[in-house]
């Protein structure tokens, strides 16, 4: 008894916020809105209620499926959707399927939240790693896929060929090629050649193409299809090879494709049915797999679901039991063979090779994922498609240092060699990679780009509706993704506060005092004292510090003397002080323990004095009256703003944090208004006035480099990157892309901008070691002034002795002292005979 309640107890600390499982809540991910789409819905419903005619409803939960919807490949967007599924309690994530940087997205989501998400699309390139909760793929890898081209170019003996892979994310698998085909059709410094012609294909269908190409080495091609298949192929396209999945023996099979069929009839009556997709047997597959996996892991625990926030680090508790119990589903689907190995990568399927033609498309061999290839003979036609090559450009950007600038000479030159900068450079890398000629323009209204109240945009991105790029410090932000289409990240950033060095106080004649506080001084001062008196007392008591000053007269043996009188006693301390001694030296032990204590004392306090003098003399304290965003929102002194219809100001007004709320309020009510209309102007604000400039932190980088006088106030507000602008849909995004991931590649650390460097470090003025001087100019006086009191008195003296007078006494030692007379006589002294 105790034992069982004590398990009670433990199971139910560690799932405090479980629901006991009353439905299998699963959410689907579509990237596919329209109606005469892939069929991702009705393959979802059909699923779902397969499953719940089978399972009794007393005995199992029901299954239901949650479908939100993707307008396109956005990881803005995809984070929004992730953060609606959270809160319902889903046990697994389906998709997206043609939105492999969707995907991605979703995948880290879901590795954080402990959330299985399944796979049914191709993966991103470069893949990103996530160590902590794996997903699992119901489609074939890169790698797998790359393995079969290359066996089917072998199969057909194509050391001339040019090969067009339908999807950025076959990057890898083409590649692979070159190692895979004996001999290598590539040279190993050879690098992708773009095929001058264009490919008419649809936008939901990939496919593997052949060109003979007598003469030209193979040829790789990247367009932006979701998927390498023929299943669902519309147009009529002329011996394009491709790959197939469909499990046509299987019993549902029949009633899925009917069901599809009289979908599309019901509302695409003016189209043609193109036949079953990829991604709606794979969400049909995706859904019965989940189900069978939960079923295991009920036998062995009570699931129960947790709504989770993406505001919160609260995780799903049985996650990781269901992705194991994933990992080892065996099921026999629409698509075939379901299997996965350790990584979560489907193992133990097979691909069917079609040929598609005007004759129909037709089973050519099959590819076993063992790395068997069952083939048949047969030859293709010639297919085209177009890429970058001898293509003209026109790039528009803004100036904006050091991204893009202007020549010192700008006027005596023309075109594109006017401009100078790291997107200059960046851009003219990449014309020579794709091969491409570009003419650059400035914007005209020297905008970014942001959104106006009557759908209209300003700057750079109303401008690309009638360019074709836009090349500059461009933010991309998920406003600006609605209306046009950007590269990867060429550069990573955030925003940041930039702000003038204020300074404590301005250093003093006597600054040079500072490393030491006034206590420390006075206590200094108490022990030049204290030593110089036991110095004395201990000289005098001690007897061997009495000698006879002149002990070769015996007859005077009685008359001693003590080198350390009062005065000496006061200076040999500070000659030991100034570490330059006093000509005395110490005979009795006592006096040399003095010694030695006082010397050790003036060794560590002169190290530590040099040692903070620098610090004191050549850095100023900066004293920071803000030192984060929360901290410039709640005062008033300081005002702070963005540059005017910018991604800054964009990120302010759409912001849903309370304090960037507050910050946005603040900066559009203020009068006279705190926007500026470029980085220079805010800049130039920051230096001559109590402001704060809101700006992406490689400029903030940038000009503290080059004007010691700012600061970065705290660290990030955001975290975005720097990329490409192109028109919406452009044919060209993913071969940019992969040409930016090329050059970073070749450049270990990624692309930083140099500026200018940074000014030449200043010298101390007199400012910072004026003090000394005056001490010294005052000793020279005292001393002057003590030498003519020391004369005065001296000369009254003699002329008393002498009973002369002393104006007449004066003016005779006066002139010996000068330089004239014998100065023995000055002070009477007499010549021995």
């Amino acid at each position: 008894m105790p034992a069982e309640l004590l398990l009670l107890l433990i199971v139910a600390f560690a799932s405090p916020s479980c629901q006991v499982l009353s439905s299998l809540r699963m959410a689907a991910i579509l990237d596919d809105q329209t109606v005469c789409g892939r069929g991702e819905r009705l393959a979802l419903a059909l699923a779902r209620e397969q499953i719940n005619g089978i399972i009794e409803v007393p005995a199992k939960a029901r299954v239901e499926v949650d479908i939100f919807e993707l307008q396109r490949d956005s990881q803005y967007e995809t984070t929004d959707t992730m953060c609606q599924i959270l809160p319902k309690g889903v046990v697994s994530v389906l998709g997206p399927s043609s939105s492999p940087a969707s995907a991605s997205t979703v995948s880290h989501i879901c590795g954080e939240k402990e959330i299985p998400h399944i796979k049914v699309g191709p993966e991103e390139t470069p893949r990103l790693q996530y160590l902590r909760f794996a997903s699992v793929s119901l489609y074939p890898s890169n790698e797998d896929v790359s393995l079969a081209v290359s066996r089917i170019l072998k199969s057909f003996n194509y050391p001339s060929a040019s090969l067009i892979c339908a999807k950025a994310e076959c990057e890898g698998g083409p590649w692979t090629l070159c190692f895979l085909l004996p001999p290598s059709p590539l040279p190993s410094d050879l690098h992708p050649t773009p095929l001058p012609f264009q490919s008419e294909l649809s936008g939901s269908v990939g496919h593997l193409l052949f060109q003979e190409a007598p003469g030209l080495t193979a040829s790789f091609r990247f367009q932006d299809f979701p998927i390498l298949h023929l299943d669902g192929i519309v147009e009529d396209s002329s011996n394009i090879l491709g790959f197939s999945m469909f499990n046509t023996s299987h019993p549902f099979y029949p009633e899925f494709v009917r069901s599809l069929n009289m979908s599309w009839r019901e509302n695409c009556e003016a189209s043609t049915y193109p036949g079953p997709a990829l991604s709606a047997a794979l969400m049909f597959d995706a859904v019965h797999v989940v189900v069978s996996a939960v079923r295991e892991l009920n036998r062995s625990q009570e699931i129960g679901v947790k709504p989770l926030a993406c505001t919160s680090a609260n995780i799903w508790p049985h996650g990781t039991s269901l992705m194991n119990y994933l990992r080892m589903v065996e099921y026999d689907g629409l698509t075939g063979r379901v299997e996965f190995n350790s990584k979560g990568q489907r193992t133990n399927y097979t691909l069917r090779i079609l040929e598609k033609s005007r004759q129909g498309h037709r089973e050519i061999g099959v590819w076993y994922s063992n790395r068997t290839l069952a083939m048949n003979a047969t030859t293709l036609d010639i297919n085209l498609s177009q890429t970058l090559a001898n293509k003209t450009l026109v790039v528009t950007t803004i100036l904006e240092n050091p991204y893009v600038m202007r020549r010192p000479n700008f006027q005596a030159l023309s075109g594109n060699e006017r401009f100078e900068g790291f997107c200059v450079d960046m851009l003219r890398e990449l014309a020579e990679l794709l091969r491409f000629r570009y003419r650059l323009r400035l914007v005209e209204d020297g905008l970014y780009g942001a959104p106006e109240p009557n759908g209209s945009w300003t700057g750079m991105v109303g401008e690309l509706i009638n360019r074709t790029w836009a090349v500059a410090a461009f933010t991309i932000t998920a406003e600006r993704e609605k209306v046009i289409d950007f590269s990867k990240p060429f550069m990573t950033l955030g925003i940041s506060i930039l702000y003038r060095v204020h300074m404590g106080r301005k250093p003093g004649y006597f600054s040079f005092l500072d490393p030491f506080s006034p206590a420390v001084w006075l206590f200094m001062l108490l022990a030049y004292l204290a030593v110089s008196c036991v110095l004395f007392l201990a000289a005098r008591l001690s007897p061997y510090e009495w000698y006879n000053p002149h002990p070769c007269l015996r007859a005077r043996p009685h008359i001693l003397e003590n080198q350390y009188t009062l005065g000496n006693s006061l200076w040999f301390p500070v000659g030991g002080f100034m570490q330059q001694g006093s000509e005395i030296m110490p005979r009795a032990l006592s006096t040399r323990c003095v010694s030695g204590v006082w010397w050790a004392f003036t060794l560590i306090i002169i190290s530590s004095y040099t040692a903070n003098l620098a610090a004191f003399l050549t850095v100023q304290r900066m004293e920071v009256p803000v030192e984060s965003a929360d901290d410039l929102a709640d005062q008033t002194n300081i005002e702070y703003g963005t540059i005017h219809a910018g991604s800054t100001m964009t990120f302010f007004q759409n912001s849903r944090y309370q304090t960037y709320q507050r910050m946005w309020n603040y900066m559009q009510s203020k009068q006279p208004s705190v926007f500026v209309k470029s980085t220079e102007e805010g800049i130039a604000r920051v230096l001559n006035s109590r402001y704060a400039f809101l700006l992406e932190s490689t400029m903030n980088e940038y000009h503290r480099r080059l004007n010691c006088n700012l600061t970065q106030i705290g660290g990030l507000l955001d975290t975005k990157g720097y990329g490409i602008g192109m028109p919406l849909g452009s044919p060209f995004r993913d071969e940019i892309t992969l040409a930016i991931l090329q050059l970073q590649e070749n450049k270990p650390g990624g692309p930083v901008p140099q500026g200018r460097g940074p000014p030449a470090p200043k010298g101390l003025g007199m400012e910072n070691i004026g003090g000394i001087f005056v001490v010294l100019i005052c000793g020279l006086i005292i001393a002057v002034f003590v030498a003519v009191m020391e004369f005065i008195w001296s000369t009254r003296r003699s002329a008393e002795s002498e009973e002369v007078r002393s104006a007449r006494a004066g003016a005779g030692r006066g002139r010996p002292s000068l330089g004239g007379g014998d100065p023995r006589r000055q002070w009477g002294c007499k010549e021995r005979r």
